[in-house]
């Protein structure tokens, strides 16, 4: 443990996207490592920092633009000046590690160790979404993933669900670790419920399915209430129906909202883990998730399970839970101990030896000698 520790870095540079569920990832994952006296930059692109995406922030250095992000429409250009701003903040920066949690920037020369996180994938993405592979407007975004993941150290993913997506789709066979996501449960206390259903996700992204939601709440007795954006990055309008819609919610908002609803329904067809899931057990719903391997792998026997597509199975969950009190009761109790086992000190761990591994990987792949000041020499030279 001794030689671990000294291997454990002192600075890291983590890039974020201001867009969906990486922000709060990393915001997380920033608190902890601060707490272990990591000294944090954060590269934030996607999008301009929202004001209550900053108030999250621990003491971190932040670095902002408003790059494309790799998924999104006519983003290659803004991908490679990115690249060169990622470059420029590790030669200011001068990390002992970079952390990326997007794929197309493993290919870059940093002088650091990298790791990848694997959030998501278009590709696997759209097979779950759509029931067939990407079509070829796709290629360049598969390419440059499988750069990446070529380029990386190590690759991480929240749930061997999404590694295994990864060698399915993208041919990714040197294995991987599966650090799970968290959230602080001091920011997510239950509270007194009432008979609400909360759902919260993108509505513009059919992998969430609040269609689905959609379709059977006017059949419900119980209020269904919907949080999150109706506008695509790229474009366009999805307005929601036969819902209360709760807009895009601060975290403190989203936490009240969730302490109050006795119930908490995600049918996704793709899911890689589910922060909003964990919010939602943290506060102690009884969880009525998609069944799918992912939701699976990180629920086991402490939600109600539906095939997404089944509205009619939905339905029927959502009943049972509504006219059973005990049973609503019980698996809300489960969620929340399920939810407390993926704990912030856990997560802060896994990736500080995680980042280890990293380190020593790339000494031992590239013969140069761990030490960061001795490698960026090596790679000005």
């Amino acid at each position: 443990m001794q030689s671990m520790v000294a291997d454990w870095p002192r600075r890291v540079l983590m890039t974020a996207d201001t867009v969906g569920g990486v922000w709060m990832y990393a915001v997380e994952l920033a608190h902890e490592l601060v707490r272990r006296g990591v000294d944090v930059h954060i590269a934030a692109m996607g999008g301009p920092v929202k004001r209550c995406q900053r108030e999250e922030l621990p003491d971190v250095t932040l670095h902002e633009a408003t790059w494309r992000l790799e998924w999104m429409h006519d983003c290659w250009a803004d991908v490679r000046r990115a690249g060169e701003w990622l470059m420029q903040i590790e030669s200011d920066a001068r990390p002992d590690v970079v952390h990326l949690n997007q794929y197309a920037f493993g290919a870059l020369p940093f002088c650091a160790p990298t790791l990848i996180v694997a959030h998501s994938c278009v590709l696997s993405w759209w097979q779950a979404v759509h029931g067939c592979p990407a079509p070829i407007d796709w290629d360049s975004y598969r390419e440059a993933v499988e750069r990446g993941l070529d380029g990386a150290d190590l690759v991480v993913a929240p749930t061997a669900a999404m590694l295994g997506a990864l060698k399915r789709h993208h041919g990714f066979d040197r294995g991987g670790v599966v650090i799970p996501n968290c959230r602080r449960a001091a920011l997510y206390p239950p509270a007194s419920k009432e008979p609400i259903i909360f759902a919260a996700g993108r509505l513009w992204d059919a992998a969430k399915n609040l269609e689905a939601l959609e379709s059977v709440a006017p059949s419900l007795r119980w209020r269904v209430r919907v949080a999150g954006s109706t506008a695509h990055p790229d474009g366009g309008i999805r307005r929601a129906v036969n819902v209360d819609l709760a807009g895009e919610l601060a975290p403190h908002a989203m936490a009240e909202e969730l302490g109050r609803a006795s119930i908490y329904a995600l049918p996704a067809r793709y899911e890689p883990f589910g922060l909003s899931a964990l919010e939602a057990g943290l506060c102690g719903c009884a969880l009525v998730l998609g069944d799918i391997p992912s939701l699976r792998e990180v629920w086991e026997n402490a939600a109600l399970y539906v095939p997404p597509d089944d509205h009619h199975a939905l339905r029927g969950a959502l009943q049972r839970l509504i006219a059973d009190e005990p049973l609503r009761t019980d698996m809300g109790h489960r969620a929340r101990m399920r939810a407390l086992h993926y704990s912030p000190a856990r997560m802060g761990q896994r990736y500080m030896l995680a980042y280890t591994r990293a380190t020593r990987a790339r000494a031992s792949s590239r013969g140069a000698r761990a030490d960061p000041d001795v490698r960026r020499l090596a790679c000005a030279s």
